[in-house]
């Protein structure tokens, strides 16, 4: 194994994933394309440190405000840290399979990067579901909840990716990476989620193994209506299905909590 590439994909990850600007990876000059499909396993492990972040905040800002503003704080310090990448992902989604009938239609709605009305409803109600759920964690389990959440949501990523074909001449990852992720890139992806999760799963096996199982599930449903509107994975549609993994795993992780 090259650790100089491995420690370079670990950089691109970043870049690819957040705003923060390191040095190297991508960037480097004798980088290519094949840098990033190697990145694409180390995406849950950098969502876990993006999830542990946005918990992180949500703690410290719950010190001085009431749960609801601290909340509120931690998905915007998340939203500057990623650059809402991933939101932009499901308002674009909304936008496409809201509002085309065909599979043209679909496409074309998905690559406008206006917001239309399908895509402001479903980015709100993504949002507030997801702080509905931040509400109704524990102020003590946050931290690990919501990096558990981050790097099951990208693990959702690959998943989707191993799965689905992506379609050519689209922008995005799936374009970026040009091919199906393989079983292996799939197995390390899912052995470096497990450093982020486990510490959720030894205190709440339970709600964590249904958590992981749920999201498996969605992400298959998920794969499953694209791959028959479509006939193949865009970037958008990865990054709604990470989203839509963060929230299947958070509604898992607060069942009950109701009562």
């Amino acid at each position: 194994m090259d650790l100089s590439r491995q420690l370079h994909a670990a950089i691109t990850a970043v870049q690819f994933l957040t705003r923060v600007p390191l040095p190297g990876g991508i960037h480097r000059s004798a980088s290519d394309r094949t840098l990033l499909r190697d990145a694409v396993a180390y995406f849950p492990l950098v969502g876990g440190v993006v999830g542990a972040f946005s918990g992180g905040v949500v703690w410290m800002a719950a010190l001085l405000w009431p749960p609801i503003v601290a909340v509120a704080l931690g998905l915007i310090a998340e939203a500057i840290l990623t650059g809402a990448f991933h939101e932009d992902a499901v308002a674009d989604c909304c936008d496409a399979f809201g509002g085309g009938w065909t599979r043209d239609d679909v496409l074309r709605i998905m690559k406008d990067s206006r917001v239309g009305s399908f895509g402001a409803l479903g980015l709100t109600l993504a949002v507030l579901l997801r702080s509905g759920c931040l509400l109704a964690i524990p102020v003590g389990e946050l931290v690990a909840t919501v990096a558990a959440s981050a790097a099951v949501g990208r693990w959702a990523i690959l998943l989707l990716m191993r799965i689905v074909v992506p379609i050519p001449n689209r922008d995005g990852l799936a374009k970026d990476v040009g091919e199906q992720l393989g079983w292996r890139d799939l197995l390390k992806g899912s052995a470096l989620t497990l450093p982020v999760a486990s510490i959720f799963l030894v205190t709440r096996p339970v709600a964590g193994m249904v958590g992981v199982i749920a999201v498996a599930a969605t992400t298959f449903a998920w794969a499953s209506y694209v791959r028959r509107r479509l006939g193949g994975i865009t970037g958008d549609c990865l990054g709604c299905g990470c989203y839509l993994g963060q929230v299947v795993f958070l509604l898992a992780a607060t069942a009950g909590s109701g009562r």
